[in-house]
């Protein structure tokens, strides 16, 4: 397995559900095969904005178990 896989990605996104979208679609893999952790949620710009400050996750693929 790669290592840096291993120890997980980092991934920003507008919020949390698209950092983790853009996490499964970099890593090729569905939902149920990663574990993930919100290290940050998304905070709204002035006015409500989106985009003052991302959403961020990690994610690590989780140990197959044979």
């Amino acid at each position: 397995m790669n290592e840096k896989l291993h120890k997980g990605i980092e991934v920003e996104g507008t919020n949390v559900e698209d950092a983790i979208v853009k996490a499964l679609e970099q890593l090729e893999v569905t939902r149920d095969e990663v574990n993930i952790k919100i290290v940050c949620e998304e905070k709204k710009g002035l006015f409500g904005m989106e985009g003052a400050k991302p959403a961020k996750i990690k994610v690590t693929l989780k140990e197959k178990t044979e």
